[in-house]
């Protein structure tokens, strides 16, 4: 079988306008790839301020505010609560899993969270206490110029 010129053009172009085509779809595939990755850089550092509830073996309700900062994965900052305020001795994130030591008034507390998008959840326990906490990225704040003119 002989194949014409123009019929070898034709098949020529086909193939040109499949491997365009080709060339752009890879060319978007990469460019989305890129843009998740930094997205999903900047959700994951635990840095800011959280702001919920935990509950002790009492049940009793205890407002909660953690103050984070992150650097290299590991953990500082301090704890707020209703039961008196906390440092952070130590703390790290791996993944989603987040752990804080705090000083308890003398003794070890510990918080083991899950950070899941706008919040950290799991329990805390420090000596013979303990239970669920629950805190949500709170909205970041403007410097204090709100409703002045």
């Amino acid at each position: 079988m002989k194949m014409s010129q123009k019929n070898l053009a034709k098949v020529g172009r086909t193939v040109n306008g499949q491997m365009l085509v080709s060339g752009l779809m890879l060319l978007l595939c990469c460019v989305a790839l890129a843009q998740q990755g930094k997205s999903g850089g900047a959700k994951s550092n635990s840095t800011g301020r959280y702001e919920g509830t935990a509950k002790n073996k009492a049940e009793d309700v205890i407002t909660v505010t953690l103050d984070l900062t992150e650097k290299d994965g590991a953990l500082s900052g301090d704890i707020q609560s209703s039961h008196g305020n906390f440092t952070i001795t130590g703390g790290s994130r791996k993944g989603d899993s987040v752990t804080l030591d705090f000083d308890a008034g003398g003794s070890p507390g510990t918080l083991s969270l899950r950070m899941t998008e706008d919040k950290l959840v799991g329990t805390w326990s420090a000596g013979d206490d303990g239970g669920p906490v629950e805190v949500k990225r709170a909205a970041a704040q403007e410097g204090g110029t709100k409703g002045k003119s």
